[in-house]
């Protein structure tokens, strides 16, 4: 059987250059790593506590200060370190830092700008040594706040952001520039109030004496007089004075006039509300008299005139006799007028109504103009046919005519007198009562439905035109209506004649019934 010989041969590899280059560097890199652990192993460890957080950190710092500089940590002198930035740094040390935070403080017209570790503006005003006055103002942002209220809320403005340097996790203040907060204080001024002489030392804040009035509670009412004006500014020192009016009420014409007034007197009050007084117009109290609290004031409206009144004086008439005219007929001679009397009086109005008239003078205007009515005088005698037979007249009458008999008369029959009439004849038809002014006695007439008859008798109630015919008790008639009668010849003289007859009575004629 053959056998297999095998052949051997080394393989000769050279390294290039640019390979041991590499590789060089690569052991320095190596050197460099271990001697880094070892300083590692050598370092110190130590708490770092920034504003509460807690961080582990490894230093060869040998003191605080180094050790938070080589941890990037930005101090401001506000922050609090402990322990101090000198002390050496030992393994295993607790190191705290507050850092103060950043805001504006704006006061007495400067803006300064702070870092503080104050909790409340009380402390952050303390901090700044800032005084604050009686009333003075604390402003964060827009709100009003005391100087108990926190500095930093939520709302504050304020963040924190986290920033990595040196592989150590920080946190640093966001807020800078117009961003920060602002803690303002508003000064009050101090000013004298002389409220209707009663004066007080107040504090203020307010621009206008309209808004210090109104911030301290000072009701104005209408007529009331501020110096300075609501609208000047308030200025140290300087005085606001008010001069109160009071309430009055005026009575004038039927209204009331409710107001309130500075002035003293009763007549600035009613110049003060333009009520004139004119003429003789009344002012009750005075215009003199001083204003009182809560007075009404009573004008009264007089006023004067001068009225005429005419007063009719009535016209008479007379009556004149006139030969040329028949009795019973009368004509007019002359119209009678109305006469005028003037009488001129001073009358006084007290409000619309009179209270006083007085007369002044009187006059007649126009006299009265008489009137002439002339009366017939003229007497003709004439024959009248009647059943009775003729008859001759002088005069022919309307009357009234009634009737009545003994029994009517109103004595008893066993009177001596009963039955008998004025001229002591015994009653019995043919004797008739008459108003003896206007028939005579004795005087002959006739009747007609009656007959003869003579005037023998009067009566209470026959009067004027009136004519009672008799009767006896046995042959009585009721007579009750208006007739014409005839007087009789001869004719009576002319005294005892009633030229002008009466017109009464009054019942109405309708005739015979």
């Amino acid at each position: 059987m053959a056998s297999e010989t095998v052949t051997a041969k080394r393989l000769t590899w050279t390294i290039p250059n640019w390979l041991k280059g590499l590789l060089g560097l690569a052991s320095v890199v190596a050197m460099l790593a271990l001697l880094v652990a070892g300083l590692a192993r050598t370092a110190s460890s130590l708490t770092l506590e920034i504003d509460g957080q807690r961080y582990e950190v490894r230093t060869h710092a040998t003191t605080v200060g180094e050790a938070l500089r080589r941890s990037g940590l930005d101090l401001y002198p506000e922050d609090r370190v402990s322990p101090g930035l000198e002390a050496p740094l030992q393994p295993g040390m607790d190191i705290q830092v507050q850092r103060a935070r950043p805001m504006r403080l704006r006061v007495d017209g400067k803006t300064l700008q702070l870092r503080t570790h104050a909790a409340t503006v009380g402390q952050l005003l303390a901090e700044a040594g800032v005084a604050l006055g009686p009333a003075d103002e604390i402003w964060i942002g827009e709100q009003l706040v005391g100087s108990d209220a926190p500095l930093w809320t939520s709302d504050s403005g304020v963040s924190r952001e986290v920033s990595y340097r040196g592989g150590l996790r920080m946190s640093s203040d966001a807020s800078t520039g117009d961003a920060l907060p602002v803690v303002a204080l508003r000064r009050a001024l101090t000013f004298t109030l002389d409220d209707g002489g009663k004066t007080a030392l107040l504090h203020t804040t307010a621009d206008t004496v309209g808004q210090v009035l109104q911030a301290h509670g000072v009701s104005l009412f209408l007529g009331d007089q501020v110096t300075p004006g609501l609208q000047d500014r308030v200025t140290p020192g300087m005085t606001v004075a008010i001069q109160r009016s009071v309430p009055v009420q005026i009575q004038v014409d039927g209204h009331t006039i409710h107001t309130r007034t500075r002035a003293e007197s009763v007549a600035g009050v009613l110049g003060q509300e333009g009520v004139a007084l004119l003429g003789k117009d009344l002012a009750e109290p005075a215009l003199s008299a001083p204003v009182r609290t809560g007075m009404t004031i009573d004008v009264t409206r007089v006023r004067e005139e001068i009225v005429v009144e005419f007063d009719p004086i009535p016209f008479e008439t007379e009556w004149v006799p006139d030969p040329e005219v028949e009795i019973d007929n009368i004509r007019l001679v002359r119209e009678g007028q109305i006469g005028l009397t003037k009488r001129r009086f001073r009358v006084v109005y007290k409000d619309g109504h009179e209270v006083e008239r007085t007369l002044e003078d009187v006059w007649a205007e126009q006299p009265p103009i008489t009137k002439t009515m002339a009366y017939g005088t003229k007497i003709v005698v004439r024959t009248l046919e009647t059943p009775d037979g003729p008859i001759e007249y002088w005069r022919k009458m309307r009357v009234y005519l009634t009737s009545y008999m003994p029994k009517s008369c109103g004595k008893p029959p066993d009177h001596p007198r009963y039955g008998y009439t004025r001229l002591g004849w015994k009653l019995k038809k043919g004797i008739v009562a008459v108003d003896p002014t206007v028939i005579p006695l004795k005087t002959y007439m006739y009747v007609p439905g009656y007959g003869h008859a003579r005037a023998g008798d009067t009566g209470g109630g026959v009067k004027g035109k009136f004519v009672d015919l008799g009767f006896t008790d046995y042959d009585y008639e009721s007579w009750h209506w208006w007739g014409e009668i005839y007087l009789l010849t001869p004719v009576p003289p002319a005294d005892r004649i009633r030229w002008i007859l009466p017109d009464w009575p009054k019942f109405p004629d309708r005739g015979r019934r």
